[in-house]
Parts: C-alpha cells; sequence; structure tokens
C-alpha cells in the first residue's frame, strides 16, 4: 500500500471528531515528508479537516452540516501530557454543560497553574484561566465549580440570581467529603468568590463548613454582586450587596 492507502486505514479506524496529529502515524509511515502530503491532500479533498498545524480529523456530517470535533478534543494537548494532568476547560467552555447558558461559545478557557499567550485553533480562540491550586482528575469538577462562582457576573444569557439557583442545584448534589474539598480549595480564590460560595453554603444548611470561609474575610469589606441578596438569604451576613 502507499501511503496515502496506509494513512487512509488508520484513520478509518479512529472516531469521527477525534483530533489526531503526526505523532499518530508515526509507526506506520517513515517519510515526514510524505506523511504531510498525504495528509494535506486528504484535507484538500475534504476527507479530513485541518484546525491548525499538524491537527486534523474525521468529519461527522449532520442533518444540518459538518459537525466540529468537541472542545475538548481541540485542546487536549494543552489539557493532558504524557498521562498527567496540566489544565481543565472552565468558563464559557463549561456554562453550556452546567445548564448555565443555551450557547455554545467559540472561546475555549482552560485553567491551569502556568498560563500561557492566547492563541487560535481553527475557529476557536483559546484563552487561559490561571488556577493556584493543584490540578488533579478528582477535583477538576470542583475547580470548574468555584471558577463558575468567580465568574459569575460573565455568564452569558442568565442573570446572577438565576445562576445562583442552578449552582445551589448543583452543590446540593455533591457529597460531605466533596463539599470539604469544596471549601479547602475555595481558600485560594478571591475574597468574593469565597463569600459567596459560603452564602450558598449556609442556603443548604452547611454552616458548620463555613467557618474557614468566614474568618478569611475582611469583615468591613463589600461584595457588589447584583441579584444574590433576593434569592440567598444570608447574602448580606457575608456582606454581598
Amino acid at each position: 500500500m502507499n501511503i496515502s492507502d496506509i494513512i487512509r486505514l488508520k484513520i478509518g479506524r479512529l472516531s469521527r471528531g477525534y483530533v489526531f496529529t503526526f505523532a499518530s502515524f508515526v509507526d506506520k509511515v517513515e517519510s515526514k515528508e510524505g506523511l504531510v502530503k498525504a495528509l494535506n491532500r486528504l484535507a484538500a479533498s475534504g476527507e479530513i479537516v485541518k484546525i491548525s498545524k499538524g491537527k486534523y480529523y474525521r468529519p461527522e456530517q449532520s442533518p444540518f452540516g459538518e459537525l466540529p470535533p468537541n472542545q475538548y478534543q481541540v485542546v487536549k494537548d494543552l489539557l493532558e501530557r504524557d498521562g498527567r494532568i496540566e489544565g481543565y476547560l472552565t468558563g464559557l467552555s463549561i456554562y453550556n454543560t452546567l445548564g448555565l447558558t443555551t450557547q455554545v461559545s467559540n472561546t475555549i478557557q482552560i485553567g491551569r497553574n502556568e498560563v500561557r499567550s492566547s492563541m487560535k485553533r481553527g475557529k476557536y480562540s483559546i484563552s487561559f484561566v490561571k488556577q493556584k491550586n493543584t490540578i488533579t482528575r478528582e477535583n477538576i469538577p470542583i475547580l470548574q465549580l468555584l471558577d463558575v462562582l468567580r465568574f459569575i457576573k460573565k455568564i452569558p444569557d442568565l442573570k446572577i440570581d438565576q445562576s445562583c439557583k442552578v449552582i445551589q442545584s448543583l452543590m446540593s448534589k455533591l457529597s460531605e467529603k466533596d463539599l470539604e474539598v469544596l471549601v479547602r480549595l475555595a481558600l485560594k480564590y478571591p475574597p468574593s468568590t469565597r463569600a459567596l460560595l459560603g452564602t450558598i453554603l449556609d442556603s443548604l444548611g452547611k454552616v458548620r463548613i463555613t467557618e474557614k470561609l468566614r474568618k478569611l474575610l475582611n469583615p468591613i469589606t463589600i461584595y457588589k454582586i447584583p441579584g444574590v441578596s433576593g434569592v440567598l438569604s444570608s447574602a448580606s451576613e457575608w456582606s454581598i450587596k
């Protein structure tokens, strides 16, 4: 078989929407130059789609047209390397998944300990959010919730009071162990995030575990988060106006 046939056979075994790179073929093709030319020919013919230098996927068709790969596939090399977690999807990338917006954004936001410059991949703009906590596979869902609280004013399509109700519902499903982790990780977040978390946990009857949050807040600081006091009765006790 020639290089193109070898590549087609390999690609045919990959799921549609799965993003692959040159490295996916190193065990099949010896000539890198031939590999690059073959992939570019397949992209020109529409059999695969190139999203950025050296990154491709096999498109999936729907009644409404070609479906793009999911956001995780687009940036997975920025999230995990050699089995080690380096980042996670957050912000605009997860609001839809959490039921906070119906919009699907072309901006992918990634939480990382070491941030880097914004970039473009195909139609996607990729930006980074500094995460001060150690990132593990297990704590990513909790970090995502804390990021939602941190950026609650920037959630599209939903007022802050409505967002609070959704977040309150999500947190009500967490175990006591997860809530303890939530509070511990929140200690490295801005004071306004800790205050909002404390208010929500109070509304869930979790007053005991919020003491750590309260001790670290300046009692004379006011946090302006409009709409919270209308749905969370203890907002004033946390200096939220």
